[in-house]
């Protein structure tokens, strides 16, 4: 191998709670929008490609609303019927017949979502009544996101029983775990930050109220998996939909952290940084959170091969994911052992509702 103990590190296995991970190359979850119209669920060509990238660690599959509400992408896969369940068995049969480990995302996307992609027209919720200021394509082309309307405390306890029947859907499947998606400005993480949460109940105003509402989604995830197969995708920095910032991150996200750690969860999957600012704007210790939690940490935010091979040689994560590596390299785990060039990335087709641009990409073995 190219760079002796470095790439030897990052090709050992490493065991995520309960799941053997042959090596510490993961796939991030990565929206592909190519569901099948009308059921949201997987098909074939789904299969296919996800079958095509099981040589990473792990995959962490694109992110899957819990529930229609849930739902804020045309194309998006959902993750909470018996058509999508079945969907789902030909990409978690490929993937274990391939050699690889999956675990589900599950999603809401909370305000980032538009009447048009709602039943019967409905407003989109969050904590509060505060419009993202985004576009969204649904069917009827491109909208201007509206204001949500704000969930009534007593509406929350049947979204975490959403999550838990989505994890419950994703066991029956046959995925290895589930990962909760509390980053990227969707609607966990609208009721985490104090910017998005105006709320005066248990689910607004101090940090333990503001992160009830993602414990609640493990713990359901727990009941149906057993923690040591749930994790948690989390974002400090990230302004994503236009999601700003906590007043305290710290705070916020290390006691989210010591809860986590409580729990014994498998994996945190943190993204560590954000185009849109600088790591000195902010304050987050990534390294003191790994410390905190004790559990296997997942490193992720646009990492180089070099970068990878660094971190995991120091220790500072237990794996890397990645993101846009994997959508145009399906074999990059061996690109990477033999430092062999990549594919770039044909972004005018990332959404295409065919294979172009998804299970075309060559690996080295076709080239």
């Amino acid at each position: 191998m190219a760079e002796g103990t470095h790439t030897a590190a990052i090709f050992t296995p490493v065991k995520v709670g309960a799941i053997e991970c042959a090596n510490r190359v993961f796939m991030a979850p990565l929206t592909r929008c190519r569901s099948i119209p009308g059921t949201d669920a997987p098909q074939a060509l789904n299969a296919e490609y996800y079958a095509q990238r099981a040589s990473a660690g792990l995959i962490v599959s694109e992110a899957t609303h819990i529930s229609p509400q849930g739902k804020g992408y045309m194309g998006a896969p959902g993750i909470y019927s018996k058509a999508q369940e079945e969907g789902w068995k030909l990409v978690t049969n490929a993937v274990h017949a391939a050699g690889g480990k999956i675990v589900a995302q599950l999603w809401h996307v909370g305000r980032i979502s538009h009447p048009d992609l709602q039943i019967d027209g409905a407003l989109p919720v969050a904590p509060s009544a505060i419009n993202a200021g985004l576009n969204v394509t649904t069917q009827n082309g491109k909208q201007v996101q509206v204001t949500p309307r704000a969930l009534e405390t007593s509406e929350i306890p049947g979204i975490v029983a959403d999550y838990r029947h989505a994890a419950q859907t994703a066991k029956n499947a046959g995925f290895d775990g589930v990962e909760i998606h509390g980053a990227n400005g969707y609607l966990l993480e609208q009721f985490m930050r104090d910017s998005t949460n105006l709320r005066t109940d248990e689910y607004g105003g101090s940090i333990a109220n503001r992160i009830r509402f993602t414990l609640e989604a493990v713990d359901a995830a727990i009941e149906v998996f057993g923690a040591d197969r749930v994790g948690i995708r989390l974002s400090p920095i990230t302004l994503s939909n236009n999601c700003p910032l906590d007043s305290n991150t710290e705070a916020v996200y290390g006691t989210l952290v010591d809860e986590l750690a409580k729990r014994k969860i498998a994996f945190i999957h943190f993204v560590e940084g954000n185009t849109q600012i600088e790591h000195s704007l902010v304050g987050f210790d990534f390294a003191g959170a790994r410390k905190r939690f004790g559990g296997a940490y997942i490193a992720n935010n646009g990492y180089t091969r070099e970068d990878a091979l660094t971190k995991i040689e120091s220790g500072d994560a237990d794996a890397v994911a990645f993101g846009r590596a994997f959508l145009a390299n399906p074999d990059l785990p061996k690109r990477f052992a033999l430092n062999a060039p990549l594919n770039a990335v044909n972004f005018k087709t990332i959404y295409k509702p065919d294979g172009e641009g998804y299970t075309d990409y060559p690996t080295l073995a076709s080239e």
